[in-house]
């Protein structure tokens, strides 16, 4: 059944109740328009909230010129999104809000309490008191004959709802649970908005791991190691920080920090080789040295723990890749740890993913995140074609990239 809405048009509609969809409502809100807010779920800020259980990293202190290089192939879109909204500005916002912050020693900035739930709380019922008013359970479908947005409550009842302007603040495909499932690429493309393919980010990828390595260590953690592997434009890259060793393969923010390398270079070529060095801080010739000194009766376990200070997984991971035979060559052997290769056969699923890489392709829309096909419909989020790595480069751009749409919703409303 559907009911439609008889009350004058609303000013700005907002789809979608994350930091971006919030964002838009906020500044459509203190332009003076009506505004309301509709969520699937049954209450707003879902991902938002689960993403703060680590600490709610709201975004990175870096010049911006570097905070901007994160963003990749999108840098300069991204970047016009961000100059009207950086992270500086950011942190005021929470400031407004009563959530004071802090800079991490990785450069990272986080509330002083690394809580998600103050600030959504504050900002929600701020939101309120500035008029703008929240439909939960309301799952978008598209638009009807009379252009009007079709909503659906969790029994399936249709409302038609008259909006001078939407904001569509829909996610990615990362976290269906959370609301983001990806069902609205199917109605923007048939309304002829070009999407690029919904793939994951910040993901972790597949291995093939014989049955006893992965019972063995599963869930146990890499670190400290480098990485190194090959960037997208051929350039060798290499970092150093930790992962952990997965039931199916390798996952953490070490792996997530060249998931988009890593993700197209498996599209290309099938398959993608990484390097792994198990000891940074041990050069292969005091490696050499140390390991072709005699065990006498020790293991060979037990020899590598005393001079290579390597144990556990890390052991477990050399034997799981040379084989018991090619362990016992000293000079293979400290090779081996100083760069260690692992051949990665495929991305996890885009459900499991931190983030969604695709959507919405940016020359889809104007600079105001107005789509050219559908116009007074706006876009902002992980719907759109960008990603970035986690650090905080994902919530920023997203709450940035809300307040372009938001802004450019008010403009279009009130020339209605």
């Amino acid at each position: 059944m559907t009911v439609s809405n008889s009350c004058e048009p609303i000013d700005v509609a907002v789809i979608g109740g994350g930091p971006a969809g919030l964002m838009a409502a906020e500044v459509a809100c203190a332009a003076g328009l009506r505004v309301q807010l509709f969520d699937a779920l049954g209450s707003v800020g879902r991902k938002f909230l689960v993403a703060g259980k680590g600490g709610l990293n709201l975004t990175h202190s870096e010049h911006f010129v570097e905070f901007i290089a994160r963003f990749g192939v999108r840098a300069g879109e991204v970047a016009h999104w961000l100059r009207r909204f950086d992270a500086d500005a950011l942190r005021a916002w929470a400031g407004e809000l009563g959530v004071e912050t802090f800079v991490g020693s990785s450069g990272r900035v986080f509330p002083l309490d690394l809580k998600a739930a103050p600030l959504l709380r504050g900002w929600v019922r701020r939101l309120r008191e500035q008029g703008v008013q929240f439909q939960v359970q309301r799952r978008f479908l598209g638009w009807d004959d009379a252009g009007q947005l079709r909503l659906a409550d969790r029994d399936g009842n249709e409302t038609a709802v008259a909006a001078r302007a939407c904001v569509l603040a829909l996610g990615g495909a990362s976290w269906p649970v959370l609301g983001s499932d990806g069902a609205w690429v199917a109605v923007l493309a048939a309304n002829n908005v070009d999407i690029a393919p919904l793939q994951p980010a910040n993901c972790g990828f597949d291995l093939a791991w014989s049955a006893h390595f992965s019972s063995r260590f599963a869930g146990q953690p890499l670190k400290p190691v480098s990485l190194s592997w090959r960037g997208q434009d051929g350039t060798a890259q290499t970092r150093q920080g930790e992962f952990v060793i997965s039931a199916s393969g390798v996952e953490g923010s070490l792996i997530y920090a060249a998931s988009a390398d890593l993700r197209e270079a498996i599209r290309r070529d099938g398959s993608v080789e990484i390097a792994l060095d198990l000891a940074p801080a041990q050069p292969l010739a005091q490696l050499q040295r140390e390991l072709a000194k005699p065990r006498g009766k020790r293991s060979l376990s037990d020899h590598l723990r005393r001079q290579a200070n390597i144990a556990g997984v890390k052991a477990g991971l050399l034997y799981e890749v040379l084989g018991k035979a090619r362990m016992d060559d000293a000079t293979a052997l400290a090779a081996a740890i100083k760069s260690l290769p692992l051949t990665l056969l495929r991305p996890r699923p885009v459900q499991e993913a931190i983030s969604t890489a695709g959507g919405v392709r940016l020359e889809a829309m104007d600079e105001h995140l107005m789509l050219h096909a559908l116009p007074g419909v706006f876009c902002a989020g992980e719907m759109l074609d960008w990603e970035a790595p986690t650090g905080g480069y994902l919530l920023s751009a997203c709450m940035a990239s809300g307040r372009v749409a938001g802004l450019g919703a008010a403009e279009w409303a009130k020339r209605r």
